[in-house]
């Protein structure tokens, strides 16, 4: 694809945005023709991977008036047909189009963006081509299985220039920024320590075909789904009914690192947002977690990890079974996943039900005029489609997710290899461990490559 055609519906929706603020159009045009709805100002996407948690997101993106989406892709024929038909249900005309390759997809020059809602091992891969293709990228959590893959796709975007959104949702949540805000303008006074924690595989024993930890028996492949471009650049292995389901892409260490980053991305998140640490990571992991010894799924199953910034500020990153016990000892109300921080002068907890402090008081602090002020965004979806046209920045750009996704990455080396870790976020290497720094990378199965 040559670069022109990369880059031409980007340069004209900058150019009609210009236009549209500069120019005095005469009042008997109208608003449809020139306005923020109109078709020559709607961003196009298509969704990789329509899944549940890709019909998910989808759904919070076709709110959006200004929004189509001109191609699916999923390796499961029966899931992108009925998605393909809902959406065009939707739009009155035939505007989506399936396909089981994303690759086809991104040869599109009328596609804008990407949505990407696949398993956790195709989220970096799928967001290279896109990259080089020249699309803008929404990339759900976590980044991947691979810190090396992570640093290419840094690479490509600074290169291509890409908008990149990170799927933790959780930045664009009135609750999530207040915290933070209280934190960083300093109303619990300096942060002595942190406490995160999220679910863990034990939320899910109940779903699985074979309990607890999925059935490792054979089975045949359904016809309606592509096992080769579902495996990608993963080691093929035998299909089973517990292997490509989501709980299979989230426990298989083939396709993820588990809830340690499928969940642990969203409160280390918010912990790394507080305390403005979205340019590096902590330094240190030591601690201690478990691995199943039986059936398909072999992703660290619990974990309580010591963390530590080189400031020498410490962080506790702990799986819910270990977190509730230490949460009940400050909250009255147990949720299982949150963020808190504690200072000198008091705390702030925050998760999905609400925001919770040591002093009623300060929930009810109005921020000055020349305080620290956090990026707003009233919708994760929205925010991207408006970077899309604006070119600013998201909320959650690629430089928060890979150092996020990091504290998800030594902290299961620290439980896998069942020995502190140790990591030097300027250089981004392991120190002193041969065998951790090998595991940083994942080889790709042929014909997929970096």
């Amino acid at each position: 694809m040559k670069q022109s055609k990369q880059i031409h519906r980007r340069e004209f929706l900058k150019k009609a945005a210009f236009a549209a603020s500069t120019l005095a159009l005469p009042s008997v045009v109208p608003s449809s023709v020139f306005g923020a709805n109109a078709p020559s100002n709607r961003v196009h996407l298509a969704m990789i991977g329509v899944g549940g948690r890709g019909s998910a997101v989808m759904n919070g993106f076709v709110q959006h008036e200004d929004v189509r989406f001109l191609a699916i892709a999923d390796a499961y024929q029966d899931r992108r047909e009925r998605v393909k038909s809902q959406l065009n249900q939707r739009y009155g005309a035939q505007v989506t189009e399936a396909y089981d390759d994303f690759r086809e997809v991104l040869k599109r020059d009328d596609i804008d963006g990407v949505v990407v809602c696949t398993p956790d091992h195709w989220h970096v891969p799928v967001a290279l081509y896109a990259a080089r293709a020249g699309k803008d990228m929404y990339v759900e959590k976590p980044l991947g299985v691979s810190m090396v893959w992570a640093q290419a796709l840094r690479k490509a975007v600074k290169r291509y220039g890409n908008v990149f959104q990170y799927g933790t949702q959780q930045r664009s949540d009135g609750n999530f920024r207040m915290a933070c805000e209280l934190v960083r303008n300093g109303y619990i006074g300096e942060v002595k320590r942190i406490e995160a924690w999220c679910p863990d595989i034990s939320e899910q024993f109940n779903a699985f075909h074979v309990k607890q930890y999925g059935s490792t028996k054979p089975a045949p492949v359904p016809e309606t789904l592509d096992y080769d471009m579902w495996t990608g650049p993963a080691p093929m292995r035998p299909y089973t009914v517990d292997r490509c389901t989501c709980y299979g892409t989230y426990h298989c260490y083939d396709f993820a690192l588990g809830f340690i980053a499928g969940w642990g991305a969203h409160p280390l998140d918010i912990a790394q947002w507080g305390m403005d640490m979205d340019h590096t990571s902590p330094v240190s992991y030591e601690g201690s977690g478990t691995l199943p010894t039986q059936g398909l799924y072999d992703t660290v199953s619990q974990w309580d990890i010591q963390c530590h910034y080189a400031s020498g500020l410490p962080m506790r990153f702990m799986s819910e079974r270990t977190a509730k016990a230490v949460v009940m000892t400050y909250r009255q109300e147990w949720v299982s996943h949150g963020t808190t921080f504690f200072g000198e002068d008091g705390w702030v907890s925050v998760d999905r039900t609400g925001l919770y402090t040591s002093d009623p008081k300060l929930k009810q602090i109005k921020l000055k005029a020349n305080e620290v002020h956090l990026y707003n965004s009233p919708a994760h979806d929205r925010n991207f489609v408006d970077c899309i046209k604006t070119r600013k920045p998201t909320i959650c750009p690629l430089e928060s997710a890979i150092r996020s996704d990091t504290i998800s990455h030594m902290s299961d080396l620290c439980v896998r290899l069942g020995r502190p870790i140790r990591w030097d976020p300027e250089k981004e290497a392991i120190l002193n461990d041969v065998q951790a720094t090998r595991l940083l990378n994942r080889p790709m199965r042929s014909p997929w490559f970096l």
